[in-house]
């Protein structure tokens, strides 16, 4: 169990133009619809233009800029060094940099909606951890190796860091969830400028200069899920810093898209959206993001939630989306 629990602590997520900044707005209403005990700060981080970005990245549609000045939310410019419009993700790394330092955070992808009191969640932000709801989708392993300890060992190495600290014993070897592996969907720390600086250095750091094991890996998508376990490990962290059940469970939910949460979310997290999205002050700004406009409002939610049963959901994510997809019920 964590040995202190924080109830002061900041908020951050990203908004840019295009889906991130709808769902901004919708993280936004739903943080202060369910949270009402929060009193951090909220900040939507905002990419700003430059060499990195060919188009404007910042949010382009005024009515969600009132959405969120409405709900408290500080809009944070920031600017891109090492990312940019080549690999988005970054910017939850580059972000950072421009979060009060040593006020401790939480991180949420936009993709998120809160669905119960953050307050109550027992943060032990000295000790940082991030989400467990993810599938083994890194590293894939080739026919003739090498195999998920001689990868992982690889990136340890490269950074002065115990590789056998950061197993799990109760799965054997060779199994995927043996290693230390996280969604980047949320993570939290004490202090953003400790740890975004050594997310930066990793993340840039494979990315450049990958070891020799990772030759046949894709880093696209999957550069900031490779770097963030080995940056919770060398401050201190790990899989069991935080109970479970409070994040990616009643607390929040990461959603991914719309379609997927009609389809495998509990009811209470459908009734918390369309709760959250009915007010015509949010409503009118949310009808221009074609997923909320098809899903909530024109009621194609409830058609794809009857196509799946919520106690026998399929294995893998993609199956969900197949059949999303073969029922014209797909719309990111």
């Amino acid at each position: 169990m964590p040995r202190v629990v924080s109830r002061i602590f900041n908020v951050m997520i990203v908004g840019q133009k295009g889906r991130l900044q709808y769902e901004a707005a919708l993280f936004a209403a739903s943080l202060r619809a369910f949270s009402p005990g929060f009193t951090g700060r909220l900040f939507v981080a905002e990419p700003q233009p430059g060499p990195l970005w060919p188009r404007d990245p910042r949010m382009d549609d005024d009515g969600v800029r009132e959405v969120l000045d409405r709900l408290d939310a500080e809009i944070l410019p920031f600017e891109n060094r090492d990312f940019g419009a080549a690999y988005p993700h970054g910017n939850k790394i580059e972000a950072l940099a421009a979060l009060p330092a040593g006020e401790p955070f939480v991180f949420f992808d936009s993709d998120t909606l809160v669905t119960g009191e953050l307050t109550e969640v027992p943060f032990d932000f000295d000790r940082p951890s991030a989400s467990l709801r993810r599938e083994g989708t890194w590293p894939e392993i080739a026919l003739y190796g090498p195999g998920y300890s001689a990868i992982w060992r690889s990136l340890y190495d490269r950074f002065g860091l115990d590789f056998e600290s950061s197993l799990d014993p109760s799965h054997p070897d060779e199994y995927w969830r043996r290693y230390l592996y996280f969604n980047a969907g949320y993570f939290y720390h004490s202090d953003p400028a400790v740890f975004g600086q050594r997310f930066r250095d990793y993340a840039v750091s494979i990315r450049d200069d990958p070891p020799e094991e990772l030759a046949c890996q894709s880093l696209d998508p999957w550069l900031d899920q490779v770097a963030l376990p080995l940056v919770i490990h060398s401050l201190g962290g790990g899989r069991d810093t935080l109970p479970p059940g409070w994040l990616d469970g009643r607390t929040t939910c990461h959603y991914r898209t719309l379609p997927l949460l009609y389809a495998r979310e509990d009811d209470a997290v459908v009734a918390a959206l369309e709760e959250v999205a009915a007010p015509n002050w949010l409503k009118k700004v949310l009808k221009a993001w074609e997923p909320a406009k098809r899903m909530i409002y024109q009621g194609r939610g409830a058609k794809a939630r009857a196509l799946f049963d919520r106690d026998n959901l399929p294995r893998r994510e993609q199956a969900i989306r197949n059949t999303l997809k073969r029922e014209k019920l797909w719309v990111r």
